[in-house]
């Protein structure tokens, strides 16, 4: 997994009156846990686009007051109206504690049932595993060049070498459906019928005239 550098520097108090002061001066208040302690920080907001609007994940090599912490982000907040940048939290990562992160899925190869007129269907985007730092990829790579229409790839299809998948085997990560076309259905008969019905109609209606014209007929004598 590729790394990505970031530079704070710690908080010299830590509340909802400095946070404001912070954003005001473009800085973003962090945190920093699961290491020994929690580690109250900030970063310039500008530096958090190459990390949080990318699709990519990426292991964040933090660097505050001159240490250095491998991490990744577990939670950001936006303000509900303007969605500009509030908070983020970081895990700190070690080499022999295994982390659970989401990891993007990408797909390679062409698909003979899209060739057919199919749908390729990405029923995920990410896929929650469990690994060692070193062990951790970029992305989880899905090849579709066998997938005829109606196929498709489950977790349990999914092979990594020291990497736990902790979604339900059985769920659908991509796969290719028929694409969709609305179909008159015709009973056999039913035009048929359906004409009878109407001249069945028509002559009652021609019918119930002739008595009418009748009635208005002998009321006239």
């Amino acid at each position: 997994m590729k790394t990505v550098s970031l530079s704070g520097s710690l908080r010299g108090s830590v509340g909802k009156k400095d946070a404001k002061l912070q954003r005001r001066a473009g800085k973003i208040p962090c945190v920093l846990y699961g290491g020994p302690e929690q580690i109250h920080f900030v970063a310039d907001e500008k530096s958090f686009s190459k990390i949080l609007f990318t699709p990519e994940v990426n292991i964040i090599k933090i660097t505050i007051d001159g240490k250095e912490y491998d991490t990744i982000y577990q939670e950001i907040q936006f303000h509900p109206v303007t969605d500009k940048l509030l908070h983020v939290d970081f895990l700190q990562l070690f080499p022999d504690k295994p982390v659970v992160i989401a990891i993007p899925v990408k797909s390679e190869g062409v698909s003979p049932g899209v060739l057919k007129g199919g749908r390729l269907e990405k029923k995920m985007r990410k896929i929650k595993v469990r690994a060692l730092m070193k062990d951790l990829p970029e992305f989880i790579m899905v090849d579709i060049s066998p997938m005829d229409i109606g196929d498709s790839a489950r977790i349990a299809d999914l092979k990594i070498p020291n990497v736990t998948f902790l979604d339900a085997p059985t769920n659908v990560i991509i796969g290719v459906r028929t694409a969709r076309q609305v179909v008159e259905e015709v009973v056999p008969g039913a035009e048929v019928a359906a004409e009878g019905a109407e001249g069945a109609e028509g002559a009652e209606k021609k019918e119930e005239g002739k008595k009418e014209a009748g009635k208005k007929e002998e009321k006239g004598k």
